[in-house]
């Protein structure tokens, strides 16, 4: 809506009984967006409201329940009976999954979940932009990558490893900006956009000396070998040991120690350098 696109939010009818996600719908409403009722599961309100768009975003959750993100399959088969869209991005927004068949499970099953749905719609033939966002700050940068946690520790940390794997930590606004920029982009047709602020292209040991110059004061540490951290999963349940994976494959098999391969990948900072994305120490001076 910032960007001037005329904004359609398509919500399930159970969402009338979440009255944050209420709020947040009428919140839409109010800046302009124009709010259609309809369901993964209901192909007719699909189709009425593809016919009223020419870009889809779709935010399904993926998590324990598997079936969210195959719900896509519906969207893709609606796409193609519209004709219409020019762009279509699906629910992805962290890890490239095309990178990650070699996963562990059970985080592996929700990059395989993905992989059938970019599949799919490749061969759709629909227009696509999958958008490799990394690591929402929101889950990682904000508790440096703790457990269950969502602030920062204040007396101790653990670290995974030796803290020495390179993690992208994106703040959940700039990669909804990231992405608003890329859906009228001829650039990002038919590529994975990797977002890669530079600055915030940190190891976790960084990120905890950085919080530590910010609050003057020093964290006890315990490093955690990779055998300990697997070995913890089978305490947690389902949806904190899809985390778990993923920490593995960021923190201790380093899957995000890559650069973007050309022709099919694209690079946030080489297309949109203009774009003044939040900083890990200024995210970070926001809990001091």
């Amino acid at each position: 809506m910032a960007l001037g696109h005329p904004t359609f939010v398509l919500y399930r009818p159970e969402v009338a009984s979440d009255a944050e996600k209420v709020q947040m719908l009428i919140g839409f409403k109010m800046e302009g967006a124009t709010l259609l009722q309809g369901s993964l599961n209901d192909r007719e309100s699909l189709v009425s409201a593809l016919k009223q768009v020419d870009v889809v975003v779709s935010a399904v959750a993926a998590n324990h329940l598997r079936h969210a993100i195959m719900e896509q399959l519906t969207l893709i088969e609606a796409i193609k009976e519209v004709g219409t869209i020019k762009r279509f991005l699906p629910s992805e927004f962290g890890m490239d999954v095309d990178r990650m068949e070699g996963a562990i499970s059970p985080g592996g099953y929700v990059f395989a979940d993905k992989r059938v749905i970019r599949r799919a719609i490749e061969k759709a033939h629909i227009p696509y932009t999958y958008v490799s966002a990394n690591c929402c700050a929101g889950y990682f940068l904000a508790a440096i990558a703790q457990v269950g946690h969502f602030m920062p520790p204040t007396d101790h940390v653990v670290v995974y490893g030796d803290g020495d794997k390179k993690c992208i930590w994106v703040d959940e606004d700039d990669m909804a900006a990231y992405t608003m920029l890329a859906v009228a982009d001829p650039r990002t047709v038919n590529k994975t956009l990797y977002l890669r602020p530079r600055e915030n292209i940190l190891t976790q040991m960084e990120v905890i000396k950085m919080w530590e110059k910010i609050t003057g004061k020093e964290l006890r540490k315990t490093h955690l070998s990779q055998e300990e951290w697997l070995g913890s999963m089978d305490k947690m349940a389902p949806p904190l040991q899809i985390g778990v994976a993923h920490l593995y494959q960021i923190f201790y098999h380093g899957d995000l120690e890559f650069e973007p391969e050309a022709p099919h990948g694209v690079d946030s900072h080489d297309l949109y350098p203009e774009h003044k994305y939040v900083t890990a120490e200024a995210y970070l001076k926001r809990f001091a």
